[in-house]
């Protein structure tokens, strides 16, 4: 299946491309939802969306749902069990945050422990609702990246993960869509100011998009234009004031990000 590059511009409204040989052709709404090409192009554009114009996160979900603990690896270091089922969080989308953001760090006396959590992310082409894992699998439109910033010491100390993993910043994915992709034959790494801290492969996942979809469908909808995070390998690890950070998949790119105080 050949492959489809879309990103989000300010132009300055908030409007989707498809970026195609360096240009960059505006839709009429967003791919999933039938976006057709308004005549209007944009020249000097890369294949990850750089140009002339900000890029905002390529997503504009009502759901972002997460996976935990999805790779052994990572549940290991962790000190946790290995899920007999995906074990599943939100993150509201106000913690969304564009590619080029800042990740900003919580005062001292809320949380001293944020950590990157590198994530391939799915994006949601169709409604599901009690969906088989075939179904599941046709309903995802493509794919992107996101980090997971997890304060680490709230998610221990609170038992509900919602502050931890749901502060405002705390969810940067980008820097575009692409379609036709295998999910589960990919490399992901995770880079801060340089240094690689994370380096997996998605084909470790302990549960599959499609199972991971069918299993959300059993009891909530997915929408389109819903992310689910997929979970993240093992190599986690402490953020500071300064530091870039950066999740990579060749196919895709490189999403890249500050961190602040």
């Amino acid at each position: 299946m050949s492959s489809r590059r879309y990103a989000r511009l300010a132009l300055p409204d908030p409007t989707w491309v498809e970026l195609i040989g360096g240009s960059a052709h505006v839709l009429s709404r967003a791919p999933w939802l039938g976006g057709a090409p308004t005549g209007q192009i944009l020249e000097g554009y890369d294949e990850a969306g750089r140009g002339d114009r900000p890029r905002l996160a390529p997503v504009e979900p009502r759901k972002i749902l997460c996976v935990g603990r999805n790779y052994k690896a990572h549940a290991k270091e962790l000190g946790n069990e290995v899920p007999a089922e995906p074990m599943l969080f939100y993150k509201p989308t106000t913690a969304l945050l564009d590619p080029g953001g800042t990740v900003m760090l919580p005062p001292g006396s809320i949380s001293s422990r944020v950590e990157h959590e590198a994530e391939l992310t799915l994006v949601i082409g169709n409604r599901l609702r009690r969906a088989g894992e075939d179904e599941a699998r046709a309903a995802i439109f493509g794919l992107t990246l996101a980090c997971d910033v997890t304060a680490r010491d709230l998610q221990k100390k609170d038992g509900q993960w919602w502050r931890a993993k749901g502060m405002d910043t705390f969810c940067p994915v980008g820097p575009v869509i692409v379609t036709g992709l295998d999910p589960h034959a990919l490399s992901i790494s995770c880079r801060v100011r340089g240094e690689t801290r994370q380096s997996g492969r998605t084909s470790d996942m302990i549960f599959s998009a499609a199972r991971v979809l069918s299993y959300v469908s059993e009891t909530i909808t997915l929408e389109p234009g819903d992310i689910v995070l997929t979970g993240t390998p093992e190599g986690v690890g402490p953020l500071a004031d300064g530091d870039t950070l950066e999740v990579e998949v060749p196919e895709i790119g490189v999403l890249a990000v500050s961190v602040g105080a």
